[in-house]
């Protein structure tokens, strides 16, 4: 029950007292805020990292041609490895754990696209249909390349939003046509890529398709896959066997990385998830170790507290005060403190994240700083808990004292 004496004294008790009730709830604030600021920091390197791989399916493998560096066989170095359609028809045959697997085509350079009188250059990018699950390509309108397009030639193409914007304003571009180097495609569906407007800016074509008419003559670029539940160390072993098997068939060395550039996913994410996973245990430290520092300060000053207000608890005690209401009004005046101190820290902390994340752009390692709440509340609640605890123990040593013993402390 609210008691307004009680809390009048309390008032009169911290305006007597402004230095001591300061560095009580500075202790408080200052214990919260730094870790709020420390777990928002580390969540914002969190999703920087994660963002990396939004874009692409985690448990993916590239695989990409290149130019030999170590001489083979016989063959000297320098050598271009081109990829061919038979690499990726002998990877998907003989390799049972793939469950996603696509190859890229690229007609060189940025090609000049046309509806109508709008024109435009994009890149042109050739593939199968399960590329759209290898970058997480979300279709807004239509659909993506299918198997009934490669298998009859289709000249279809799904292009990305910013292409639609550019070419077709807000007109519907299913069933339209678009001309790709005089020729015409038709639009068949428009997507959006959450990595950015440079993925938003290309356009793609059925591989087969494309192979045929920009004089592809069976090279492919890039082989993607991904590679179902295997483990992270499953990828590696089978990523290490496809170089093997493709230096055989193409006459290179296997442990020659400019021959062939692979790309493990799934061992980068683990890699990264790792070292986020060591930076948050660090915060976590260096965290609990401002509030412990935070709990020394707060249990140091009720001492003080205490070992002032000795002579005045003799005189309640002698007026007739039991133990319990000495110790009450006591730590009632230390909740109030560190509650007020706590919740301050805590808006102080959060606030600073969302200036930080208004004023500072994201970037491909730090976005969107922020904290969640509850264990910020709760790391507020324990530190005042604490706290109190710690302060408990002289107040009641003090209230136990008699009033005779409390009248003659200096």
């Amino acid at each position: 029950m609210f008691d307004r004496d009680k809390w009048l004294e309390i008032f009169d008790t911290i305006s007597k007292n402004k230095l001591r009730t300061f560095l009580t709830g500075f202790s408080v604030a200052w214990g919260i805020f730094m870790l709020i600021i420390l777990l928002g920091s580390g969540t914002g390197l969190q999703h920087g990292v994660e963002s990396q791989f939004r874009s692409s399916a985690t448990n993916s493998i590239f695989l990409r041609g290149g130019v030999t560096s170590m001489p083979y066989a016989g063959l000297q170095p320098g050598r271009n490895i081109d990829l061919e359609n038979s690499d990726y028809d002998f990877i998907k045959k003989n390799y049972k754990d793939v469950d996603h697997i696509t190859s890229r085509f690229f007609i060189k350079g940025t090609i000049t696209v046309a509806y109508k009188n709008q024109t435009g250059s994009f890149e042109i990018r050739s593939v199968h249909p399960d590329h759209a699950y290898l970058e997480n390509t979300i279709i807004l309108g239509g659909r993506y390349i299918n198997d009934a397009d490669l298998k009859e030639y289709k000249k279809t193409a799904c292009i990305g939003i910013t292409v639609k914007q550019q070419l077709f304003g807000k007109t519907n571009p299913i069933g339209k046509y678009i001309t790709i180097n005089d020729i015409a495609f038709l639009v068949v569906g428009y997507y959006e890529d959450e990595e950015g407007d440079y993925e938003n800016r290309l356009i793609y074509l059925p591989i087969t398709t494309a192979q045929r008419s920009f004089n592809g003559q069976g090279k492919v670029r890039q082989i993607l896959l991904t590679t179902g539940d295997a483990t992270v160390e499953e990828s590696v072993a089978m990523a290490d066997q496809m170089t093997a098997q493709l230096a055989q068939r193409h006459h290179f060395d296997k442990t020659d990385s400019k021959a062939l550039s692979v790309w493990n996913n799934y061992e980068a994410f683990k890699r990264f998830s790792d070292l986020m996973m060591n930076i948050r245990i660090f915060i976590w430290i260096i965290g609990i170790g401002t509030i412990i520092a935070g709990i020394v300060g707060v249990s140091n000053i009720m001492m003080i507290v205490v070992k002032d207000r000795t002579k005045e608890i003799g005189i309640r005690k002698a007026l007739g005060a039991t133990p319990g209401s000495i110790i009450g009004i006591i730590i009632q005046e230390s909740v109030f403190i560190t509650a007020i101190a706590g919740y301050i820290g805590l808006s102080a902390g959060v606030g600073v994240l969302e200036l930080v994340s208004k004023a500072i752009p994201d970037s491909d390692f730090f976005k969107n700083p922020e904290v969640n709440i509850t264990v910020a509340v709760t790391s507020t609640v324990v530190l005042v808990i604490a706290g109190l605890i710690a302060g408990f123990v002289p107040a009641r040593r003090a209230s136990m004292i008699s009033p005779v013993e409390a009248l003659r402390d200096e």
